[in-house]
């Protein structure tokens, strides 16, 4: 059976939370990261908004037309606030740490970046309402629940 394109409006997507296991899954993941075992993936860094601390988390970067792409596929989450309160972030892979500006971008200019995104990752999927094979504007429509920024290098 083929999967339908997208969900209706009444199903629930699930709420994402942070525990101690998500914690042990993101610290093992990070660790594979950080010695380049999962193409596309970072351990992005942002500093808190309110505590100043470095918090650093997993994430699948999108390329597309020579430029890189940060999707949020959990929402509005701790990393999105501090991205967008100091406007950078970090990101670490394979021994390397590379300093970006962030710039979050509309629905129209996120939509393809979203589909792409899904089209790369696969545990996040359950928290999208578009399939992975939906149009382009089912994505448009996912932006607010989904923030994407544009990875800005700093020199």
């Amino acid at each position: 059976m083929a999967p339908t394109p997208d969900r209706s409006d009444e199903t629930a997507l699930p709420t994402f939370r942070t525990g101690p296991g998500r914690r042990a899954i993101d610290a093992a993941v990070g660790f594979l990261i950080r010695w380049g075992l999962f193409p596309g993936s970072y351990q992005l860094t942002t500093v808190g908004r309110r505590t100043g601390r470095p918090l650093t988390h997993p994430v699948t970067l999108v390329e597309r037309h020579g430029r890189r792409w940060l999707v949020s596929p959990y929402g509005e989450v701790s990393w999105v606030h501090n991205a967008r309160a100091s406007g950078r972030v970090s990101l670490q892979r394979r021994g390397r740490t590379e300093e970006c500006a962030v710039r979050e971008v509309s629905a129209r200019e996120a939509a393809p970046v979203l589909k792409q995104y899904l089209a790369v990752t696969g545990p996040p999927r359950r928290y999208f309402r578009a399939h992975k094979d939906a149009p382009v504007q089912a994505f448009a429509a996912e932006a607010d629940a989904h923030p994407v920024f544009e990875l800005l290098p700093l020199d």
